[in-house]
């Protein structure tokens, strides 16, 4: 039986950016399966595409996508669709791909829009790296946290944001990124798309008046972080020679000799010998 599924990328917004061969897939299929049938169910109204349409949510696709996959391995040909954009980048679609992969089930992956790629480019970030990292952290300390962990990760990092949620966001990206440019990407491809560029504590005070305002801010949230420049490499340096600094004085006090700080130095904080050893020397004088 040759049943195979079949996951058919969406347009962010505007429907002129569906392909030609999402829809020749989706007038194909036995069945479409989506993230929202009302949403998917508009999209083929679009295109006068009549298809029977069954749900399968984060919620969902648990208890049924075993059963999903064994209907490809039994000859049925299932689109699956998410709200927006390439299915299985932060959302349920990369479940339903690993199970049709591990029961041997034919998958065929349609290109299409992905709103972290878009945002990338949007963002004008000239580094030729970035890295996604899925929904933003929703707990504060988990956001500084991860924050810290890729602060040296030489590329962009593009995070997906609620509206409810940036101000909170772009706080805690102020607090541990606070040289960075920041673009929040909204509404990608839609009518009302919009790029805002800054650092990420003048973004938190335009959002936060526009959060005040009637309609607050809305639609898709797409955060673009850039990556580490001079200013911030400089910064960085500048706070290490401080607390290498701090620490010989401790280690002088304590009774070390110049040669044994200079290499405590070196080890604790990676400095060079040479800097470790001059340092160490301006501490004991």
């Amino acid at each position: 039986m040759d049943g195979k599924l079949v996951i058919c990328p969406t347009p962010l917004g505007n429907l002129g950016d569906m392909t030609e061969r999402a829809l020749a897939a989706l007038r194909a299929a036995d069945v479409v399966c989506a993230e929202d049938t009302r949403v998917t169910g508009r999209l083929l109204a679009a295109y006068g595409i009549e298809k029977r349409l069954e749900r399968l949510d984060e919620a969902l696709i648990g208890e049924r996508g075993a059963g999903i996959v064994q209907r490809v391995l039994d000859g049925e040909t299932v689109a699956y669709c998410s709200d927006a954009g390439m299915p299985g980048v932060s959302d349920p679609g990369l479940r339903l791909v690993r199970a049709a992969r591990e029961a041997g089930a034919a998958v065929e992956v349609l290109p299409g829009p992905t709103a972290a790629a878009t945002a990338y480019v949007a963002s004008g970030c000239d580094n030729p790296r970035f890295y996604f990292g899925g929904f933003f952290p929703r707990k504060a300390a988990e956001q500084r946290s991860m924050l810290e962990e890729l602060r040296g990760l030489d590329a962009a990092l593009v995070f997906y944001e609620s509206p409810n949620r940036l101000v909170a966001a772009l706080s805690a990206i102020a607090e541990v990124l606070p040289w960075r440019a920041v673009a929040v990407c909204r509404e990608l491809t839609k009518l009302h798309e919009e790029v805002a560029r800054g650092t990420a504590a003048e973004l938190r005070e335009l959002f936060a008046a526009r959060a005040k305002e009637p309609g607050g801010v809305r639609g898709e949230i797409a955060l673009v972080i850039d990556a580490p420049g001079e200013a911030e490499a400089a910064a960085g340096a500048e706070i290490a020679t401080a607390s290498a600094t701090a620490r010989a004085a401790e280690l002088v006090a304590e009774g070390l000799r110049t040669k044994e700080v200079a290499k405590r130095l070196a080890a604790e904080f990676g400095i060079p010998r040479n800097d470790a050893y001059n340092l160490a020397m301006q501490a004991a004088r």
